[in-house]
């Protein structure tokens, strides 16, 4: 990857750092969130324990790995963890993806806007990547929004890795 690494993005109400061990019981909540089952999946996380050594196989590993990945979204006024927001490199997908989600009691107040915007400028400015895609269940109403919102395009529907059609967004400039 073109650029370099970073330790945190700051918006106007938010910040976007790297997770860490120490964040697996919010990960346990949101990864068993209705939401996140619904249009995310089961990934068996049902303990602390399992959240712990996701973030450590999946989260740092891809810092360590890309220089990026999905990131905990919190509240800057006073520290809250609301969601997570990054950039993931696939094997199944040619490009660099953003993903997002946020607890449900947090969505609809911009907060998954404000994330995304400033994860796309980080990706473009300081990572140099011209091209992003997005993946996001045809039922997802919220998220082909947002992702329509941030200048992103459908293109195509997708299957990754025998999962469900999936819709591909793609945001190039």
């Amino acid at each position: 990857m073109v650029g370099k690494s970073w330790e945190q993005i700051e918006t106007e109400r938010l910040i976007l750092r790297k997770f860490t061990s120490e964040d697996s019981a919010f990960l346990l909540e949101l990864m068993n969130s209705p939401t996140w089952l619904q249009f995310i999946g089961q990934r068996n996380i049902t303990t602390t324990d399992d959240a712990r050594n996701y973030i450590l196989e999946k989260f740092i590993k891809s810092y360590q790995t890309n220089g990026f990945g999905l990131n905990l979204v919190v509240l800057k006024n006073n520290n809250t963890p609301i969601g997570m927001c990054g950039l993931i490199k696939r094997d199944s997908l040619k490009d660099v993806d953003i993903g997002f989600a946020l607890l449900p009691r947090y969505e609809r107040k911009g907060y998954g806007y404000e994330a995304a915007t400033a994860t796309m400028k980080y990706a473009k400015s300081n990572l140099g990547l011209s091209r992003i895609v997005a993946i996001t269940n045809k039922n997802n109403v919220q998220s082909i929004h947002l992702l329509q919102k941030i200048g992103m395009q459908f293109e195509e529907m997708v299957r990754l890795n025998d999962t469900e059609e999936l819709m591909l967004f793609a945001n190039e400039q």
